[in-house]
């Protein structure tokens, strides 16, 4: 899933921490999924997926790096 959150940081020149801001999820949240301490929910997968305007299926789905 981060590999996929990276991708869209990049593809849409934002930085996490203003993902963080904007979405209101920790930079502490998303430093834990980045090192794998802590799976997302849904919800916040949800915000993200919002946040990009993407289908949440695009961070989840392996096939969509």
């Amino acid at each position: 899933m981060y590999k996929n959150f990276k991708k869209l940081l990049r593809e849409n020149g934002v930085s996490s921490y203003r993902v963080s801001k904007e979405t209101g999820i920790s930079q502490a949240t998303l430093s834990d999924w980045k090192r794998g301490r802590s799976i997302p929910k849904l919800d916040k997968l949800q915000k993200i997926a919002d946040y990009f305007k993407v289908p949440i299926d695009k961070l989840i789905n392996s096939n969509n790096l």
